[in-house]
């Protein structure tokens, strides 16, 4: 009768060197696949966060537009006054504004006016609220900066003649002074140019 075998061949080294490198290869993909996908959960997260900043910034420029009141300010000097809407496209701020709908939660003392100016430098749109309509040298306003990457900003207004103006209040009018100080303009076009989205207008009816 002849003996059994053994309890079997035991792994060789050249099996055991296979096992591993095929071992290494799997794990070296499983890491490339989940870094890829860590990479596009990333990418797609900042995406999401721009678009957020793009679309709050529309938001507060319609909602100041939407709300002009025909309230003119007195220069910060306190020689003259400066209209409820100014806009010249030559100098660093764009456009300044006197807007109703100023929430006033707390209940403080003032009115529910307020003068915010917008302002485009260093490819950067930044908006600032005065805490007072008729403000001094001294006054400090809010700073806020609505969007980054901004290339270029473009405003027009339109007049009562349905004809786009750059300037505001229109150069050239025959309104009385008094009235050119109270004037603003049917509707605004935004025209932004951004870096990822490329070019967005928004056209914004200004109330009678």
């Amino acid at each position: 009768m002849s003996r059994g075998r053994g309890h079997g061949r035991g792994v060789t080294l050249i099996e055991l060197l296979v096992a591993l490198f095929v071992t290494a290869i799997m794990f070296a993909l499983g890491y490339g696949a989940i870094t890829q996908a860590l990479d596009n959960r990333d990418r797609v997260r900042g995406q999401q966060q721009r678009l957020n900043e793009l679309q709050r910034a529309v938001r507060v420029l319609t909602q100041d537009f939407a709300q002009a009141a025909p309230r003119p300010v007195r220069d910060a000097i306190g020689t003259g006054a400066e209209p409820a809407f100014v806009a010249d496209p030559r100098v660093t701020t764009l456009v300044s504004l006197t807007r109703g709908g100023y929430g006033n939660f707390a209940g403080a003392q003032r009115p529910a006016l307020q003068r915010v100016d917008y302002l485009y430098e260093n490819q950067t749109l930044v908006r600032t609220a005065w805490p007072v309509l008729d403000r001094t040298q001294s006054t400090v306003p809010l700073r806020r900066v609505l969007l980054k990457q901004v290339r270029a900003v473009k405003l027009r207004y339109l007049d009562a003649n349905r004809e786009w103006r750059e300037q505001w209040p229109p150069p050239g009018s025959s309104l009385p002074e008094y009235r050119q100080l109270r004037l603003r303009p049917v509707a605004v076009e935004i025209t932004l140019e951004t870096e990822d989205f490329g070019v967005i207008t928004r056209f914004i009816e200004v109330p009678g």
